[in-house]
């Protein structure tokens, strides 16, 4: 029972929070590429080292080295963090995962790589193509009247009015740049065209006049609650129009950031600039030699209806090549081309998980941001936002300015694989930050396809169902993993935004990317397009609970993490949980999320996890008062969360609950039940716990508590700066 007794939640959690704030800085190996909700691998080093490093204490043991042996499973690996860690350790691991692009990044994370011969590969790959393409992603300097290389082009939507055909810009604002990281705010005219910039802001109350024609200027724009007025004949109409969506929406170039290196000693901000009849040239020329390219490698994909795509049908996307402009498909096609000709198989396969990777910023689907002034990837969020203003990025990028280009990416790639080299761990020392080197561990593995020994430090990674791998009983000293959460996320209709065009590099060499699309119905997300529900996510989660608990050492830990402030929803997890024949010993308070991150930014969601230990043998359990749970957990993560909000009592509340709702089934549950009784006696019972236990009476009262806990005046200033 090692992790319920020396896991140290406040140790573990300030790890985490400061982690989740730079996590790419924390745990480069992320920069392999992107997945969704990837829970700190702070809290997963912490979690198996509580479990497997006998009784010293985390805050010594979690700085040093560590040499441990033993098979670890994560049968839903994501991006694999509880694989990584666990290799890193020393265990020999086992993953699955049914979605390919999953099965691909972490075996990208622990393959092997000659650094060296990568770095040398790519640099060639982006001479040959910008050799192609560089003057497509040049403009004239302001300033000297020179050629300088573009960083951004800004794109807006436009629409044709129903009554007399004007195109119109759906500008939902107009302000370009804010007075943050450039000096003035720059503000186009909506007459002209012309970027103007302020000390102030000007509205429709207070507007400015344009340094050009003159005409009033302010930061509203026309397009408002998907309505606009035309500027011509005043009809007012909504869009998208429903008779255009046999189309994807057409767009204006109309604002470039570029930048000028003979310029930039003596320039004050960024460079901004209207388009000048030669950029405008250039978009054509792009469109011409895009059509005079027809066997470029570009996928030809439709988009299949689904949960997040549906917004993409709304607006006229019907394949993905329509997500991308033509300046866009000439270079990505033109690029994949160069990185397929490289003739070492493992460098080329690295060079396609980075062109992979980097197509998030690479696509018109892409926003810019006018505070950061930078883009923004398009999985900022988890789904695909249409906006109304869009970043074209640079393609291959300018060597040490901006981000999210090939280089950019190719760098990102080189950091990750150094620190499969040589891990660090990031330490706090008063105010500083140290890094601190962990000499002898490593991150990579021998990939086998078969069940890996416990002592060679092995990877048997499955691409395909948690329940394909056949697992022999008694063979597994821990399964740690991070399942989905029902509908949270729609990883297969996102990572086929990717996978359609990295398929076309691999389809040749591995069977899983010969499909068109990673949907599959074997998928554990909830669904309402393809019809999967609760209780397909039930039998899904049951049987894959079912197989690994059989498959674990007596007594071994099932350990997962799960988030969400609604006990009913936890209902599949107690069914799976006790079909499984565990019982759950503990839950325990983790920090998962960063309060800022735009997929949960005001939406009143928690940014701490409950991590379920579960066993074979429940006979030493936590307290079954939530109460006293939930008043413990506060003392313990107040110090490093002063900011708890209800959202994450709540979170814990309900997995307390949860706990409890096992602890009280386990001696009478029937696995062979039918499911819909299953289901009804862990909903029952969750809400009983909720209401006999006066749930909500004790998180209001610790709201209370906090509020009158929290820091005010200059401390509240400073904690919100923080």
């Amino acid at each position: 029972m090692s992790l319920e007794q020396h896991f140290d939640a406040a140790f573990a959690t300030a790890l985490a929070l400061k982690e989740k704030q730079i996590q790419q800085n924390y745990r480069p190996i992320i920069g392999i590429h992107k997945w969704f909700a990837r829970r700190p691998g702070t809290i997963f080093r912490n979690l198996l080292l509580a479990e497997f490093n006998g009784r010293e204490p985390l805050d010594t043991s979690y700085w040093r080295t560590h040499q441990l042996q033993g098979v670890i499973a994560d049968p839903f690996m994501g991006g694999g963090t509880p694989v990584v860690e666990a290799n890193r350790l020393g265990f020999s691991v086992i993953g699955a995962d049914v979605n390919p692009m999953a099965h691909w990044i972490v075996r990208q994370s622990l393959s092997p790589l000659d650094l060296e011969a990568f770095e040398a590969a790519a640099a060639i790959v982006v001479v040959d193509t910008e050799r192609q393409l560089a003057d497509l992603y040049r403009t004239r300097c302001l300033d000297c009247g020179k050629s300088a290389d573009v960083k951004y082009f800004l794109w807006v939507k436009t629409e044709s009015c129903p009554a007399c055909g004007t195109a119109n810009d759906l500008f939902p604002g107009y302000l370009l740049a804010e007075a943050e990281r450039h000096p003035r705010h720059v503000v186009v005219c909506a007459e002209c065209g012309a970027l103007n910039e302020y000390d102030e802001q000007p509205t429709q109350k207070r507007p400015a006049r344009c340094s050009s024609c003159r005409a009033s200027v302010s930061v509203e724009g026309p397009a408002q609650r998907q309505q606009i007025e035309c500027r011509q004949c005043g009809q007012g109409y909504r869009y998208p129009q429903p008779r255009l969506l046999s189309q994807p929406p057409a767009h204006r170039l109309w604002a470039l950031e570029y930048f000028c290196e003979r310029c930039k000693p003596n320039h004050q901000g960024r460079f901004f600039k209207a388009p000048d009849p030669r950029d405008l040239a250039r978009v054509r020329k792009a469109s011409k030699l895009l059509a005079a390219s027809p066997s470029l490698t570009i996928p030809t994909d439709a988009i299949p209806n689904g949960d997040e795509t549906a917004r993409l049908h709304r607006w006229g996307y019907r394949f993905y090549r329509d997500m991308f402009n033509a300046r866009q498909l000439l270079g990505l096609g033109t690029l994949l081309d160069r990185v397929r000709q490289v003739p070492d198989a493992s460098v080329r396969h690295a060079l396609l998980t980075v062109f992979s990777d980097c197509l998030r910023y690479q696509n018109m689907l892409c926003r810019y941001d006018t505070y950061a002034l930078k883009c923004q990837d398009i999985f900022s969020v988890h789904g695909f936002p249409v906006g109304l203003v869009q970043c074209e990025n640079n393609l291959l990028g300018i060597p040490a300015v901006g981000s999210g280009s090939f280089r950019h990416f190719v760098e990102k790639y080189l950091r990750a694989k150094r620190y499969c080299t040589t891990p660090f761990e990031t330490r706090q020392n008063g105010g500083r930050k140290e890094t601190v080197r962990i000499e002898g561990e490593r991150i990579g593995a021998d990939l086998v396809d078969q069940p890996p020994a416990p002592d060679r430090r092995e990877a048997w990674l499955v691409a395909g169902p948690a329940t394909q791998p056949v697992l022999a009983p008694n063979s597994l000293d821990g399964v740690f993993t991070d399942p989905p959460y029902f509908d949270n996320v729609q990883y297969a209709e996102l990572m086929d935004f990717c996978y359609v065009w990295l398929r076309l590099g691999l389809q040749d060499d591995f069977a899983a990317f010969r499909k068109t699309t990673t949907r599959t119905s074997e998928e554990l997300t909830g669904n309402t397009t393809l019809g999967r529900g609760l209780d397909h996510f039930t039998v899904g989660l049951s049987a894959v609970f079912r197989h690994y608990a059989a498959a674990l050492k007596p007594g071994a830990p099932f350990v997962f993490t799960y988030h969400h402030n609604v006990p009913a929803v936890y209902a599949p997890l107690v069914v799976a949980i006790l079909d499984a024949g565990l019982d759950c010993t503990a839950t325990l308070p983790a920090a998962a999320e960063m309060s800022a991150s735009l997929h949960i930014a005001g939406t009143g969601s928690s940014v701490l996890d409950s991590v379920f230990v579960c066993r074979d043998n429940g006979s030493r359990r936590s307290s079954a008062n939530v109460a006293v749970c939930l008043a413990h957990d506060l003392e313990l993560l107040q110090p490093e969360m002063p900011r708890l909000s209800e959202g994450d009592l709540r979170c814990l509340a309900a997995g307390h609950l949860a706990r409890v709702a096992v602890n009280r089934l386990h001696p009478v549950w029937n696995p062979d039940a039918p499911l819909v009784e299953r289901l009804a006696r862990a909903r029952e019972t969750l809400l009983l716990l909720t209401r006999d236990q006066s749930i909500e009476h004790h998180i209001l009262r610790l709201v209370g508590q906090l509020a009158t806990s929290q820091p005010h005046g200059k401390e509240a200033r400073i904690a919100k700066a923080v």
